[in-house]
């Protein structure tokens, strides 16, 4: 006699196994995140003084110390690079804006945090280059008006006010005036001489010159002053060679 047959038992559908999910890291993660973003910005802003435009990507992850696909997660181009850079800077110019605003002695303030702009353009020559000097830059210009010239028109009015600045004086003047003053390094390639050239500005900004302000003891003789004047524009500290 055949065994008898074994009941078969009714196929129950497969339960998913529930298994534990190793915990997240992802505050740690973030914060990985943001420390490899600051140390691309941070790299990039080197590099850029460094070497202008022709800077890369990569040059920019090589000095980072990353690899070139974290640049890009973060960044899709080089332009993206560039404008967190820019943001950056436009930060710290209108953190000064605002803080001389606040200043109770208006004119102090101004010639302040006008010394120090014009301290940061000196220094960062070839990232002002990536900056303004492509096709973003007039977009980049217009932000940065928009931002700083709120707390600038401010601080120019209470200067007024106090009568240490003189009434004629505008807000757009200010551009105006650190662009003359980067032209020296520009064109000198002295990094210290621009301090000079301000101090003369500051004078005749002055409602009541009074006495003149004391240059800094730095200044070109006739010989080179004269040779700098006439110098082709090809041939001045920074330009590219064609």
């Amino acid at each position: 006699m055949a065994p008898p047959a074994r009941r078969e038992q009714p196929v129950r559908p497969e339960q998913p196994v529930r298994r534990k999910q190793p915990d997240r890291p992802d505050r740690p993660l973030r914060r990985d995140a943001e420390r490899n973003r600051r140390r691309i910005v941070s790299a990039a802003h080197e590099v850029f003084r460094e070497r202008g435009t022709g800077a890369t990507l990569d040059d920019v992850a090589a000095r980072a110390g990353v690899g070139v696909g974290t640049v890009y997660r973060r960044f899709a181009n080089k332009e993206e690079l560039v404008d967190a850079l820019f943001d950056d800077m436009i930060d710290n110019v209108e953190a000064l804006s605002r803080e001389a605003a606040a200043a109770p002695d208006a004119w102090h303030a101004l010639a302040t945090s006008l010394e120090k702009v014009c301290e940061i353009q000196a220094f960062d020559r070839g990232l002002r280059e990536v900056m303004l000097g492509t096709g973003q830059g007039p977009k980049r210009e217009a932000r940065a008006h928009e931002r700083i010239k709120p707390a600038v028109d401010q601080l120019v009015a209470r200067a007024k006010e106090q009568g240490t600045l003189r009434q004629d004086f505008k807000g757009v003047d200010l551009p105006m005036i650190q662009l003359m003053v980067a032209a020296i390094t520009d064109h000198t390639g002295h990094p210290e001489l621009w301090r000079r050239y301000l101090r003369l500005l500051l004078d005749g900004m002055r409602a009541a010159p009074g006495a003149a302000t004391p240059l800094p003891g730095f200044a070109l003789g006739d010989g080179p002053a004269e040779a700098i004047a006439t110098r082709p524009a090809r041939d001045r500290p920074g330009s590219t060679p064609e």
